[in-house]
């Protein structure tokens, strides 16, 4: 029980600590997370909590007042999965807790509360991001395809080989927008057959996270002329690597 109580304690600092900063709270949600947007106030009777998302007009979002939630004119978009933290709100706890986070959801928030002690305007950021789960690469003849899915915002793509190469390769980039407006990135690389024997990474990047996988590409030399005829002998998936923060 202690335990439970220790670890609430540490997670209301962090929020009341957010929310008592200067500007506005900024908040990094992962997309179709659960997600907490801090609001603290003077805790007094006759508590009203109304939040709001500023971004589309002022859409509300979670209206509580009377002891009780008060969600007959919550957006659509929001019915169903906003929250607070009831036995928090005497204490000043006006967080809201936001789940399924969609791209849709980022933007500017407005938490307004009042108590017979005053009234009180907060302004919280969210950000959402959908990290680089997965990067995969494949090899047909004399072009490697690297691509990755469901990622956001828009990420980055780029070559390398080992050991580096001054060989200008010809790659094509394509970035599609799903409906969820997740972007999917493909590009594929053409082969020299002046190079051989090299390890091909493709890296996908975003301000969260960052994802590689590396390819061996194995030619032969064929030929009594001495020219490489680019016959693929083999490639071999090496491995995959992640970094930042998941």
């Amino acid at each position: 029980m202690m335990v439970g109580c220790s670890a609430r304690l540490v997670v209301w600092s962090f929020i009341w600590m957010l929310a008592s900063a200067e500007g506005d709270a900024e908040v990094s949600c992962v997309f179709m997370e659960s997600c907490i947007l801090p609001c603290s106030f003077q805790s007094g009777t006759d508590v009203v909590i109304h939040w709001y998302h500023v971004t589309t007009g002022n859409t509300p979002v979670h209206s509580y007042y009377n002891n009780q939630d008060q969600l007959g004119h919550q957006g659509q978009r929001f019915r169903g999965r906003t929250s607070l933290f009831k036995d928090q709100i005497s204490g000043g706890n006006a967080s809201l807790q936001l789940t399924g986070v969609q791209v849709q959801d980022q933007g500017r928030y407005k938490c307004f509360t009042s108590t017979i002690r005053g009234n009180k305007d907060s302004f919280i950021n969210l950000q959402v991001d959908a990290p680089v789960h997965k990067v995969d690469m494949e090899q047909e003849e004399n072009r490697i395809t690297c691509s990755s899915e469901g990622i956001y915002p828009e990420p980055e793509l780029t070559w390398s080989t080992s050991p580096p190469s001054n060989v200008t390769f010809k790659n094509t980039t394509r970035v599609q927008q799903t409906e969820q407006q997740l972007y999917n990135i493909n590009s594929s690389l053409i082969l020299s057959d002046r190079v051989t024997d090299l390890v091909y990474s493709c890296t996908v990047s975003t301000r969260r996270n960052r994802r590689r996988a590396t390819l061996r590409e194995l030619r032969s030399q064929t030929g009594d002329t001495g020219v490489n005829e680019g016959v693929v002998v083999g490639a071999i998936l090496v491995v995959v690597l992640a970094a930042g923060l998941l």
